[in-house]
């Protein structure tokens, strides 16, 4: 009689559960060891990856960047598939950094260019003071001030920059350095463009909210920061080539994990004694020996907050990890896309003669502000062509912005944006030494025939963008999440109770790689290792970093 194979479910079709089907299948001999499926709520493979084409560009509508070439895994599954060559344009070819040093143009409200000996030493002061939050630079003194989050951190040390300068400050607060803006004002909302930035690099809509002590913790690869020519699905696509036909079924979303995890719990009545019983929106059931749960953490935050009953575990997780979900941060993050209108006049096929802008903005409150503006342009920083000469134009949203910006027509995100860069393009009336009135672009409006823009935070199969470290929360509660259930201290009091029933990966359950697709990479190896573990096809759980 042939033994039955452990039945094996994944949830999710995004880099952690493709990475984790593949290591499944490759490392167990494929079909003779596991009977493994991935259901998938989508009608795609790729989660949080979307690589799409908007202009005769190929864009990202989410994960964009390899951080850092040295050591990782995406990077080296590129190059071995060949996905860093194309001869389609694509998001931030070639070398956009290095290119938009000498092309970056920051540009005040009122339509001034903001003299780079104002703009290098804010810069430069962030740049320093991220390092050192970061741990890679020594901390310093901070006045015997404890602070808790980012937020706090950057106020108290810009305060400090200004103290430093404290003979020149009453100058800086008085006078005009540019129509109604005093260097002071200029440099705090310089400063703001970083902090803006940084809330997309994080997820944080609000750096108040991201936790200063934790973010030491946080790693990079080293190396160069780049896109994937050929589209970051690529990858996902190679991972998943080698899964046979049928096993992905998409349009499969779970509302319901049951799973046996008290005392009272038992197999009795369970046709195939398998311990976990996935329900489906279409009313139909999976029953599996273990699944693999790579949901995002807006999803799970979700289906923990719903009242008893309701939620998507049953019988509700743990209170230590209901907690860890419920305290980690989950923010959303958003990129949109508009496409300029050619111009007659222009020639040779460049359409966009558009630096890299950078958008300092005037407070919120300020008498000064362009009351036409709307609220949700202002906390993005920049505004840039996506490669040198394209027509398509990006900009990044976080937090409310970001839900704004979903909640908008492409009609009415148009008009606004229209507005916000007319603002900055107009001539202004004044010219002083700091702040310089001269027009690179003509004095011609920008005019845009489309608009695409992602939808992270609305979609209810993320719910977000991808996580941080919360004021209130730690790298403490990454761990608590990845561990799988029942926790091993529960199935000592639980009777008959199968291990490694529910596991869990993805980026949010990852401490040090945590909001990166690296990260989902490394957590989906993780969870398919503990299985070949548990039936001793591996003698160790491999690969994790």
């Amino acid at each position: 009689m042939v033994a039955e194979r452990p039945k094996i479910v994944i949830i999710g079709a995004g880099m952690a559960g493709i990475t984790a089907a593949h290591k499944l299948y490759t490392a167990s001999g494929g079909k003779d060891a596991f009977d493994l499926c991935i259901v998938e709520g989508g009608q795609r493979i790729g989660g949080r990856i979307n690589t799409r084409e908007f202009g005769g560009d190929r864009i990202e509508m989410g994960a964009t960047w390899i951080h850092g070439i040295c050591g990782s895994p995406v990077y080296e599954i590129a190059q071995k598939i060949k996905s860093l060559e194309s001869e389609k344009p694509w998001e931030c070819m070639g070398d956009l950094f290095e290119e938009k040093r000498s092309v970056t143009e920051t540009r005040a409200e009122g339509g001034f260019v903001v003299n780079p000996d104002i703009v290098d030493p804010i810069s430069s002061l962030f740049d320093r003071l991220m390092s050192v939050a970061q741990c890679k630079a020594e901390k310093g003194d901070l006045g015997g001030i404890q602070v808790s989050s980012i937020g706090e951190f950057l106020k108290l040390r810009l305060q400090q920059y200004w103290d430093s300068k404290s003979d020149k400050t009453e100058d800086m607060e008085e006078v005009k350095v540019c129509g109604n803006w005093s260097r002071k004002m200029l440099e705090e909302a310089i400063f703001a463009v970083y902090e803006n930035t940084q809330r997309t690099y994080t997820g944080a809509g609000d750096l108040f909210n991201l936790d200063y002590a934790a973010e030491s913790e946080y790693q990079m690869f080293s190396g160069d920061e780049i896109t994937i020519p050929r589209g970051y699905i690529t990858i996902v696509e190679f991972l998943a080539s080698v899964l046979p036909p049928g096993m992905i079924q998409l349009g499969r979303k779970v509302v319901k994990i049951e799973w046996l995890g008290s005392e009272n719990d038992d197999l009795s009545g369970n046709i195939s004694n398998k311990p976990v019983k996935l329900r489906f929106s279409d009313g139909s059931v999976m029953q599996a020996d273990h699944v693999i749960v790579t949901v995002s953490l807006g999803v799970l935050k979700a289906g923990v907050s719903e009242e008893s009953g309701a939620g998507l575990f049953s019988p509700p997780l743990p209170f230590v990890k209901k907690e860890a979900i419920l305290r980690l941060g989950y923010g959303v993050v958003n990129k949109l896309f508009l496409q300029l209108s050619p111009s007659e006049s222009q020639e040779d096929g460049n359409l966009c003669k558009m630096p890299f802008l950078k958008m300092v903005f005037h407070r919120p409150d300020s008498e000064f502000r362009h009351k036409k503006i709307p609220w949700w342009m202002r906390k993005t920083s920049s505004m840039y062509p996506i490669y040198n000469n394209s027509s398509v134009l990006l900009s990044w949203f976080a937090g409310k912005e970001a839900l704004e910006l979903e909640s908008l027509d492409d009609e009415a995100i148009i008009d606004d944006v229209s507005t916000t860069i007319s603002s900055f393009i107009s001539n202004p009336n004044q010219f002083h030494e700091e702040c310089n009135g001269n027009m690179d672009f003509k004095d011609s409006e920008f005019e845009f025939r489309e608009v695409l823009k992602s939808k992270w935070g609305t979609d209810p199969l993320f719910l977000g963008s991808y996580s941080y470290v919360a004021v209130g929360s730690s790298g403490d509660d990454f761990d608590t999440l990845a561990q799988p259930l029942p926790r091993a201290e529960d199935r000592g009091s639980t009777t008959g109770s199968p291990p490694l029933q529910v596991l869990f990966a993805g980026e949010a359950t990852h401490r040090t790689h945590y909001s990166t697709t690296h990260g989902a990479y490394f957590s989906g190896v993780r969870e398919a290792s503990r299985l070949l573990q548990h039936y001793q096809l591996v003698k160790h759980i491999t690969d994790i970093q």
